[in-house]
């Protein structure tokens, strides 16, 4: 019975994959590619001209991309793929290696942020209240302003989340108890007790008249949700709408992906980390163990930044320009009568894969560049380039006590090859690494000298840094940081630290398919 068990269950999983839209996206690349290379070769066969123009314009290719401005491991990895084959690595690139939404998009999203500059002047009290606590403080906040573009505030208080059970029960709470907009911005939405309790909501507010808009990622929703989603929701009276939506053939553009996590209730209460709307982020369903995922809860003027953040984007997929109209009935006061607390400085953030600014990536580094006791992480993928591992390790030879937490059941074996390949040169530098042994850590958390906290969607990888939509949250002495820190040393004592000594003893085929994923690492 058990056998049959199994084997019934392998083949649901076998043809789920068979018929998912993922494997037809995975052979329409493979296809793509191929007629791509075959066209070009045979056109090269038929008119020696032609391959020679091919080779040129794949030799110009890698120029512009040895030239541009981008991370130095994204550019070796292009370079070995494309100067000992040209041809194949020419089709490949144009098929799949350029990161950059459509250049209609992308100059609509220029223009909103531009539009919308005036609605995110920081207040000059809480700059200069925050410059006489710690001029390294405001150093870290004022990057964020300067080149993220949103303002630190106070007067706002924040409540961290170990778990994402917990933050669903505060969530549903929050929920019911709109009055008057419900805004959420997600990267994956799966049917299941989550998102149906929370659609249930949804539905009945907008009957009551309430503003509730859903926005939602069509790579990241690829295997989760029918085509009809969006009609379905709209039907119930919620406005919907998909971010770069699925498209029956391969293109780049699924290269930039909404990885946000963002609700917005009535401009004063908003929600945000790793938490997507789907069972396993509260183990209502069983995947790689218990799911450890974190997420945090604003009260106050705070919330305003994460409001503007979900306008702006959708203002870009809606390509309305009237969004922005009647925008002061969104702001904070304007739904609570009460006077705001303040706890500490809290900054909402966004990082936007349009610029050249890395603001998630730098964010990290700027903590780890700037403490002077300790510095813990949560993150689920650890696939960094030479300045996270130059920093980090800098930042341990110094003296600083840098921990790591990282998955002990991984979701992606390839990414947890290379997540492990890193670990010899950290912990060589002093780095401790911990594997969270009940299961899969999907958090990104940073927590320094009991002082400042970062919680969000970033995770330490070159999808993350580089290429996608991504938000979190800067605090400095908020409560919540305190409360971070000791969810970390909670959970290290249920990890298991690795050893250099383990890490020497990889057998030599484990060491040689890390170094070559470590070259691929920015193109995966």
């Amino acid at each position: 019975m058990k056998i049959q068990k199994k084997l019934l269950t392998f083949l649901y999983k076998a043809l789920k994959i068979l018929f998912g839209k993922v494997f037809f996206v995975a052979v329409a690349a493979i296809l793509q590619i191929t007629w791509v290379a075959f066209f070009m070769y045979a056109m090269g066969d038929r008119y020696p001209f032609f391959a020679g123009a091919v080779r040129l314009v794949s030799f110009l290719v890698m120029l512009n991309i040895l030239n541009k401005p981008t991370n130095p491991s994204f550019k070796l990895g292009w370079a070995i793929i494309m100067l000992p084959a040209p041809v194949v690595g020419f089709a490949i690139y144009i098929t799949l290696g350029r990161s950059r939404l459509t250049r209609k998009v992308a100059d609509r999203c220029d223009e909103v942020t531009r539009e919308t500059a005036h609605l995110l002047i920081e207040n000059p009290e809480y700059r200069e209240a925050l410059e006489q606590e710690s001029q390294l403080a405001a150093n870290q906040s004022l990057y964020l302003a300067r080149c993220a573009g949103y303002p630190v505030w106070q007067r706002t208080t924040t409540r961290y989340y170990p778990s994402g059970e917990l933050l669903y029960k505060d969530m549903i709470e929050t929920l019911e108890n709109a009055r008057h907009y419900i805004f959420m911005e997600y990267f994956i939405i799966d049917n299941g007790e989550m998102w149906n309790s929370i659609l249930d909501i949804l539905e009945r507010k907008a009957k009551e008249g309430l503003d509730v808009r859903v926005i939602y990622d069509g790579m990241g929703c690829v295997n989760t949700l029918p085509a009809r989603f969006c009609r379905d929701l709209r039907k119930r009276g919620i406005a919907c709408e998909e971010f770069n939506p699925f498209r029956p053939f391969v293109t780049a553009l699924y290269n930039n992906r909404d990885h946000r996590k963002i609700m917005v209730v009535d401009g004063h209460t908003a929600f945000t980390g790793g938490i997507n709307l789907a069972d396993e982020y509260i183990n209502r369903k069983k995947r790689f163990g218990y799911w450890k995922d974190t997420g945090i809860s604003l009260h106050g003027e705070a919330v305003w930044n994460f409001t503007v953040m979900f306008l702006q984007m959708w203002s870009v997929v809606t390509g309305r320009s009237d969004v922005f109209d009647q925008v002061m009935k969104f702001t904070p006061e304007i739904h609570h009568i009460e006077k705001f607390e303040s706890d500490g400085f809290v900054q909402p953030y966004g990082d936007t894969p349009l610029d050249q600014e890395t603001v998630g990536e730098n964010v990290y580094l700027n903590i780890l560049g700037q403490a002077k006791k300790y510095v813990y992480m949560f993150t689920p993928y650890l696939v960094i380039d030479n300045e996270m591992i130059t920093r980090l390790c800098l930042t341990a030879k110094s003296g600083v006590d840098v921990r790591i937490v990282v998955p002990g059941i991984p979701d992606k074996r390839m990414v947890y090859l290379l997540t492990t390949s890193y670990f010899e040169q950290l912990l060589e530098a002093g780095v401790r690494i911990y594997e969270y042994t009940p299961g899969f850590l999907h958090a990104k958390c940073f927590v320094c000298d009991d002082e400042i906290a970062t919680v969000g969607t970033i995770n330490m990888d070159y999808r993350s840094l580089y290429l996608h939509f991504e938000n979190g949250v800067w605090m400095y002495r908020s409560r919540a940081v305190g409360q971070v820190k000791q969810d970390v040393l909670d959970t290290i004592e249920r990890s298991r630290e690795v050893t250099l000594e383990e890490c020497k003893k990889r057998p030599i085929a484990v060491r040689l398919q890390q170094r070559l994923l470590r070259i691929l690492a920015p193109l995966m």
